[in-house]
This record gives structure tokens, sequence and C-alpha cells, in this order.
């Protein structure tokens, strides 16, 4: 078995929930800064009836959550903190996209908050992606837009990749601090961020609070402790010549800043019901966001994390490594949120699921400096063999979604 096989844990009986097109195999967030490659990784979990954690969530959403109290609640936490001069009052982090506009624009004319957003850059913004962007600070938004340093970010998504088949794994840690990282540099305690990803399947119980769990973002100064594309940062500095500073963006906050400045970071769908759908709606009606003009490979929808072109990338190794592609993570959303009915998603899911992301392929590979057999390499040695079968020199699933 190799180390990015065990890393998995995975179940190793494959069960698809009989309310949307999850299975089991789905991953739970976990600490990405911690993350060497070699922990079992949580997932979604069932119940005995053989329904998901995620639309059991979208059942009590629907009939056990009171949303005018919710939003009460929402007003209060405004009224501690809403500045009387017009300075910026809390921390919107986002690229821009459907989710942090509908957000910011949300806290401002609602809830009479003045937000300061804040983006943590793509690794390469798409066309439509930088258009978007420009809308939103045209809708009225102040924004600090954080680049790292690319030679450095270029390294750290190849070790990812190479290391862990996670590319993506730079861009999640700097979304996740980039938040408590500014609060701290500019004093400015409340950060929201848009939904708690136990909507989607992390334990369910993470949704009872409205705030981030802080092992997120904090952590005290401890270079043995820092993981980055599956290595010490301490190894990193001595293999390739880095300096502590070349870290800066990636280390978690200190707890002790955060603390004297009672920063709270918290996820506004835990007070406003939260449909993927609907703020696209309606961020393109009051920010003039635009969905794609095509639909985005790997999938059928045209406006979800449109903004990086190695989303696309991203998604495709979730695929390899869990069985479980993009088409599966918006279907699932959108059956819960009452968008399509199962059969729709099943189909949708064998039609566009084990897509091959070919539109920036070739961009991607140079960005990160492999060669196309390297990637395949990768990818190959990815496959959880409960997973994945070789018929006739082609991988296919072992285990797809089915009508019931």
């Amino acid at each position: 078995m190799s180390s990015l096989e065990a890393y998995y844990g995975l179940p190793t009986e494959v069960r698809f929930c009989k309310r949307c097109v999850i299975s089991n195999q789905r991953p739970s967030s976990v600490i990405e800064f911690k993350n060497t490659g070699k922990e079992s990784k949580p997932t979604i979990e069932f119940d005995e009836e053989g329904v998901c954690s995620a639309c059991r969530f979208a059942d009590i959403k629907e009939n056990q959550i009171d949303w005018e109290f919710r939003e009460k609640q929402l007003h209060a936490l405004c009224d501690k903190h809403r500045s009387c001069d017009g300075s910026y009052d809390c921390i919107v982090p986002g690229s821009g996209g459907k989710d942090s506009i509908f957000t910011a624009h949300i806290l401002r004319d609602r809830f009479g908050m003045t937000p300061l957003t804040v983006t943590w850059a793509p690794h390469s913004y798409t066309d439509v992606g930088w258009k978007n962007m420009q809308s939103w600070i045209q809708c009225g938004f102040d924004n600090i837009l954080f680049s790292p340093d690319g030679s450095v970010h270029r390294l750290l998504t190849k070790l990812a990749f190479l290391n862990l088949c996670h590319p993506f794994q730079p861009f999640i840690i700097g979304q996740k601090l980039i938040g408590p990282r500014l609060a701290a540099l500019y004093n400015i305690p409340l950060i929201f961020y848009g939904e708690n990803q136990a909507e989607y399947g992390n334990n369910i119980l993470e949704n009872d609070r409205p705030t981030m769990d802080p092992e997120f973002f904090v952590q005290k100064p401890n270079l043995d402790q820092l993981v980055l594309g599956g290595v010490n940062a301490k190894r990193l500095m001595d293999e390739y010549k880095l300096s502590l500073s070349n870290f800066a963006p990636y280390l978690p906050v200190e707890p002790d800043r955060l603390r004297k400045m009672n920063t709270e970071v918290h996820y506004l769908s835990y007070y406003i019901k939260w449909d993927p759908q609907e703020n696209y709606y309606y961020s393109a009606e009051y920010c003039n966001f635009s969905a794609n003009s095509e639909r985005t490979e790997g999938t059928y929808s045209k406006y979800c994390s449109i903004d990086d072109r190695i989303d696309p990338l991203h998604f495709y190794t979730t695929l390899i490594k869990f069985g479980i592609g993009r088409a599966t993570y918006d279907a699932s959303q959108e059956i819960r949120n009452k968008k399509i009915t199962r059969e729709e998603g099943v189909a949708l899911v064998h039609k566009y699921d084990t897509e091959f992301p070919a539109k920036y392929f070739k961009e991607i590979l140079d960005y990160i400096d492999i060669t196309e057999d390297t990637f395949w390499g990768v990818i190959d040695k990815a496959r959880s063999p409960h997973l994945w079968k070789k018929e006739n020199g082609e991988w296919q699933l072992r285990h797809r979604v089915q009508n019931l």
C-alpha cells in the first residue's frame, strides 16, 4: 500500500446516500497546516437509514431552526460591533464569487455594517473570475487583495500535489488564515465567512455553533508543527533555502493576539438559511455577478468556484482519491436544496463526474513545473484500489451511484 493510499483511511465498503448522491467516502475538512499525509481523513456519517449527515442537516434547516430568531441574533451581534463613524467594523474574506458577494452585501445593506473585504489571491484568475472580482469592488466595497510570493506558492502547490495529490492545499490554508490575520493587523475583531463546511458533511454538531473552530487558524509559533505540502517547515527551509518570512502568509495566527482583541470568526450560514443557487441570483441582481459562458469541466454548473484555473484539477483529484467528482458535490447540495431530484442528480453525475479538466491542463503543468508523465504517475498512485480497477488498459470506478 502506498503512503497516499494509507493516508485516506476510507471505509472499504462504499455506500451512497439514499437522499442525495454523495458517498461515504466524502472527506471532512481537516487542519491543513498539520496535514502530513499520514493521517486518516474523517468522512461523512450515514445513519441507520442510509441517509448522510448533510441531508439530515438539510431537514433540520427546513423544519427545526427558527430563522427569524437567528436573524435577530445576527442583528444583536452586529449592534455590538457596528461602527458609528463609518470605519470598518467587520472583515469578509472572499474571492468575489457569489457567496462572498452575498455575504458582504447582506451585511452592509440589511445589517448596516461596513465590511472590509479581503482576498487571498487564486493561483491564476480566470477571465470571468477577475471580472466578478471587479464587479464586487464596483458594488461599493473596499478590498485588500493579498498575493503571496509567487515562487513560494508555486513550490508549495507543487509539493502538495506530489506528496498529497492535493494541489489546492496552499490556497485553502491561505483562505482560512486571511480573515483572522488581517483582523489582527487592522484591529477588526469581527470576521464573517460564508457557509460552514459542516453543511456539506462534516460532523453535524459543528452546525450548532456560529463560529469557526480556532484550530483552523491559530497556533502558537512552532515551525516543528507547521506542515506545508506534506513537508515539515524546517525541512522546507533547509532543502529550498527559504526563510521564515517566506512562510509568514501560511503561519497560523498567534492565539494571544486574537484573544486580546476578543476576535470572533462567524459563519453567516448560521444566521441566514444558506442556498448557493439563491446566492447566485442575489449576487447577479445586486452586484452584477456573472456566471461563466460555459459549464465547468467535471460538472454541469456555470456559477460555482469559477475564479481559479486550478479549481477543475482540484476536483479531479477528489475524484481520484475519493471517487467523488465535482458533479457529485454540486448535485448533492442541489438535491438537498430541492433544485433537482435525486434521479436528475444521478444522471448528471454519470454524465460529467469523471470528465478530465483539459482546458487549463497544460497551463497548470507549467505552473507547478512538472511533466505530464509525472502528473499521471501521481494520479495513478493516488487511486485507492477499493475505488478503482483497470479494465482493457483504462481506469474505471468500481462503484457508481444508482437510482433507487
